[in-house]
């Protein structure tokens, strides 16, 4: 058994330890609110955006668009698939970026040439190990999401599909189901899908007021879905955040909890080692004075 002065030494270190734990804990708790608050601020114009999609689709629902098309005539094998990954850029996270990068390993089995847009460092380095070819447009910390760099992902992914580069657009991110609960999803950005139109995807509390299109459909679309695309990305962004912090929470509250469950059992290991040099001492002193008796 260690002795008094080690498993002080131990303790000490171990409380250190939890100080940071705390802290991280803290920290990540804060930049998680935040961006929810950012998220649900910006969500009431990107639902009516959607809106007005449903209302031009249902207005117009054998219109012919080329965010629409789906490009079927192309073999499974020859289709050019391009996903957007969103990881982070540091670890202490739990299972987050190894859910994310295991949904990515999925997508790159399937039939068809593939393009990795990869957000986040860990992604980065984990892809570039395995000689993965990764397109090197978005070298962006996903640590601050912002509408801006969800514009430029858009803008380039439409770039890319309407000079017929890509056939599909993915996108991979983590999304919270609840404050214990994190899941992977992933969406196929283009084509749009007009299913995912319909009035069932919208909440029921947005205003779905009269639209007049003007000068045609065709252009009107041609206006909001990059917009839309936009909103899409940016949400996605700030759900892979907030997910992201929300898994670090959960990692620091259980490295928390094994450090007090530690200090615990190391509490019990010190007051028994220290009895036991305390009923040493005594021993000693006892037999000295007995040794003295006899002299």
């Amino acid at each position: 058994m260690a002795n008094a002065k080690e498993i002080q030494t131990r303790m000490k270190s171990i409380e250190d330890t939890m100080k940071i734990t705390n802290a991280m804990y803290m920290i990540s708790s804060s930049k998680m609110k935040r961006a929810k608050k950012a998220l649900a601020d910006t969500e009431p114009y990107f639902y009516n955006i959607q809106g007005a999609i449903s209302r031009i689709l249902r207005h117009v629902p054998d219109i012919e668009h080329p965010y629409f098309d789906k490009r079927e005539e192309i073999p499974a094998k020859e289709r050019k698939i391009g996903c957007v990954v969103i990881t982070a850029d540091k670890g202490l996270a739990g299972a987050y970026n190894h859910n994310a990068i295991k949904a990515a390993e999925e997508l790159l089995e399937k039939e068809g040439i593939h393009k990795l847009y990869v957000l986040g460092v860990v992604g980065r380095h984990y892809f570039e190990k395995r000689n993965v070819e990764m397109d090197g447009s978005f070298q962006y910390t996903v640590q601050h999401p912002t509408m801006h760099r969800a514009r430029l992902i858009a803008e380039e992914i439409i770039e890319e599909f309407k000079g017929k580069k890509l056939d599909e657009v993915h996108i991979i991110y983590t999304q919270m189901q609840s404050a214990v609960s994190v899941e992977v999803e992933r969406i196929q950005l283009l084509p749009l899908q007009k299913a995912r139109f319909s009035p069932s995807q919208i909440p029921l509390d947005v205003h779905r007021e009269d639209i007049v299109m003007e000068p045609s459909a065709d252009v009107v679309l041609n206006s909001i879905i990059p917009n839309y695309l936009t909103g899409l990305i940016y949400g996605c962004l700030v759900e892979a955040f907030a997910s992201e912090q929300n898994s670090r929470m959960m990692a620091m509250q259980s490295s928390t909890d094994s450090a007090k469950a530690m200090l615990k059992d190391l509490s019990i290991q010190f007051n028994r080692a220290r009895q036991a040099a305390i009923t040493q001492e005594i021993t000693e002193v006892i037999s000295g004075a007995k040794a003295q008796k006899r002299k």
